[in-house]
């Protein structure tokens, strides 16, 4: 059976930058408000003439192929996480295939926020392993500055969350020795979907038109975020989801190089690395410069991790996500 293997990873970030000090302009909150509920200190905006979630994923994934050492045309399939497509439908992976020329192969999206870049990495890790597909785009990313509400009432939300997008290239490789994707697991408990989530313009339940001037006007359609339970939630289900993929590898958590978190909060970060005794150098964390950039989170970390040395041949990483949903989940990746 293939292994599918990590062979590069890239991401790209929008040039406008957005201080803590710029949101005060618009809302009622501060610099120091901000940084101690989230840890955040800026965050990324596209510029609406420029970026889409589709172009800025294919600056991403020709960082990849080029740190890989390959051409657009080795691609046979993409799967591409986002929450925040660029057309209500079709989903932005068809997109990304013509912003790379890539005409005919084929092009799944998936709709798992925080968890997406995970659930994306182990739907491909499955194609390679059955040897379906030998070169996969795993992509996470979003444009979500523009479904924020800049002001008093939205600031729960809208201080934390900014744009960007991430990309590894996924490889079959031959042999159990060889390096590679070890474990993937999954999760999800559909009991608290409502605890984050936009709820409109949804299907159900909804009077002929979706979009109504009424909804327009309310805040369904601004994300909605229990901030307390989804931290309960996300600091239990981390733990046991990384302590999972070491259990069915028969490792410690000693063993991990390098663990990278998605990046929901600094303070759910730092309490799981509390929680496993991992001292800072093995935790990697950007929400500082990025904010949360839901499912490019984690590829954006990695990327800029391995360009700074943190990972590297024989390096041991373990990724974790939980988000809305409520879905979770984790890989521990061998390079």
């Amino acid at each position: 059976m293939n292994k599918a293997k990590i062979t590069g990873i890239g991401h790209y970030v929008p040039e406008k930058v957005v201080t803590n000090a710029d949101l005060e302009k618009v809302m009622d909150t501060s610099n120091e408000w901000i940084v101690e509920r989230t840890g955040i200190h800026e965050r990324r905006f596209f510029n609406p003439e420029t970026d889409t979630v589709a172009n800025m994923s294919a600056k991403a994934c020709r960082m990849a192929l080029d740190r890989a050492g390959l051409q657009t045309s080795d691609v046979d399939f993409i799967v591409f996480a986002t929450i925040t497509p660029d057309y209500f439908f079709p989903g932005s992976g068809v997109l990304l295939q013509r912003e790379l020329g890539l005409e005919g192969i084929g092009a799944l999206d998936l709709r798992n926020a925080c968890s997406g870049f995970i659930y994306g990495l182990s739907v491909a890790d499955q194609f390679i392993k059955t040897g379906m597909y030998k070169t996969i785009l795993v992509v996470g990313a979003e444009i979500q500055s523009s479904a924020m509400e800049m002001n008093t009432r939205g600031r729960g939300v809208s201080v934390i969350f900014g744009d960007g997008a991430g990309a590894v290239v996924l490889q079959a490789a031959e042999g159990n020795s060889t390096p590679g994707v070890l474990s993937t697991h999954l999760h999800a408990d559909g009991r608290f979907a409502e605890e984050l989530y936009i709820k409109d313009p949804g299907s159900s339940r909804r009077p002929e038109e979706r979009l109504s001037q009424e909804t327009i006007e309310s805040a369904s359609i601004r994300a909605h975020m229990n901030g307390n339970t989804v931290f309960k939630h996300a600091i239990q289900r981390f733990q046991e989801v990384i302590h999972e993929a070491l259990d069915h590898n028969g490792l410690t958590k000693d063993e991990i190089d390098l663990l990278i978190p998605h990046q929901a909060n600094l303070r759910i970060s730092r309490y799981l690395q509390q929680q496993l005794e991992m001292p800072d150098d093995k935790v990697y964390n950007n929400i500082m410069r990025y904010g949360n950039t839901t499912a490019a989170s984690i590829p954006i970390a990695m990327s800029e991790a391995w360009a700074e040395g943190r990972i590297r041949e024989g390096t041991l990483l373990c990724v974790a996500a939980f988000g809305s949903g409520f879905t979770w989940a984790s890989s521990l990746i061998r390079f």
